[in-house]
């Protein structure tokens, strides 16, 4: 008898790996990067533009606390996408939804999303471009944005050199910490809220950025700084000392996390932020600054170190390649 394993015990990033695989084992010579290498597959489409496209699929049940309006949800499905595209520094030339819900939905609700998605595209000076709609068991929003870049500007996740430093762009914690106070009952401000329910993709920020021509990788953080500098180490075969007092978390979210460890805690593993993680030449920080608001975090350094963090206080410590859920498992189990 044969035995099956289940898709997702083997991890998200695993699985992914597996079907990209085969996805990527006869492809078209104009795909420039294939599934799975990046935030976006790159297709060329001149002698010096090529095109990003990426998806993403999104559940009421998984993806949509339940405090979060209709426009709120249609919001986020289009920023999911639309943050794929700024990381590559591409300007955004459309996005597409495909919209399931219960046959029973009220025809207002679903006209929110829309209104929604339509504003976070306006955001971003792009728009819907087209899409579909059909029944399902509950409420799934699939979108696929595309984007141009020119050639010489495409940013990816690999390419970061050893002297270069760390940066991102906005706070990181914030959504996490809005998160844990939906699920705790505890009470944050709107500022807060916003930063989990209302992310802005940082399209400006990230064209900008690949103008210069001094930033040698970049990714978002939507699934949290600790796991996106894992998967940019990976792919630069670099490794990154970050400091933790270099780290822009808001005070509110520090007030809320309670403690020095907590704060870092949501700053590391919690997703949700839309910001921008990047690595630029050390001798371009500044060029880089007058472009768009940053924080310098960390340096990236030879592979065999890892990724580590430079703590305020106290002994030097590994960057675990987790997020949220994981940490909490690796609590339960006494790791860390």
């Amino acid at each position: 008898m044969t035995k099956t394993t289940p898709a997702f015990t083997i991890g998200e990033r695993s699985l992914i790996a597996r079907l990209s695989k085969i996805f990527n084992s006869a492809r078209s010579p104009e795909i420039i990067l294939g599934a799975g290498a990046d935030d976006c597959a790159v297709i060329d489409i001149s002698d010096e533009d090529c095109l990003v496209v990426t998806t993403d699929m999104l559940h009421r049940t998984t993806d949509f606390p339940p405090q979060m309006s209709p426009w709120q949800i249609g919001w986020m499905a289009a920023a999911v996408n639309l943050s794929d595209v700024a990381s590559m520094g591409a300007r955004p030339v459309g996005i597409l939804s495909a919209l399931g819900f219960p046959a029973d939905t009220d025809v207002g609700f679903v006209e929110e999303i829309a209104r929604g998605m339509a504003d976070c595209a306006k955001a971003c000076s792009t728009t819907v471009i087209g899409g579909d709609i059909d029944t399902h068991d509950e409420l799934t929003i699939t979108g696929t944005a595309i984007g141009r870049v020119k050639k010489s500007e495409l940013l990816t996740r690999s390419g970061a050199k050893v002297g270069d430093k760390v940066c991102v762009t906005g706070y990181v914690g914030s959504a996490g910490a809005a998160l844990r106070a939906l699920d705790t009952g505890a009470q944050v401000s709107d500022s807060i809220l916003r930063a989990l329910f209302e992310p802005m993709p940082q399209t400006k920020a990230a064209q900008g950025l690949a103008g210069l021509g001094a930033v040698t990788s970049m990714m978002d953080m939507s699934d949290g700084l600790a796991l996106s500098l894992h998967d940019l180490a990976d792919a630069g075969g670099v490794g990154f000392k970050i400091y933790e007092n270099a780290l822009p978390i808001a005070d509110e979210v520090r007030a809320f996390a309670g403690s020095v460890n907590g704060a870092l805690e949501l700053a590391l593993y919690t997703g949700g932020d839309f910001g921008l993680l990047f690595t630029v030449r050390s001798d371009r920080v500044e060029a880089a600054r007058g472009v768009c608001d940053l924080s310098v975090i960390g340096d990236v350094v030879g592979g065999d170190e890892g990724v580590m963090i430079v703590r305020m206080e106290g002994a030097n410590m590994a960057i675990y390649r987790k997020g949220y859920l994981q940490l909490v498992d690796l609590v339960k189990q006494g790791v860390i």
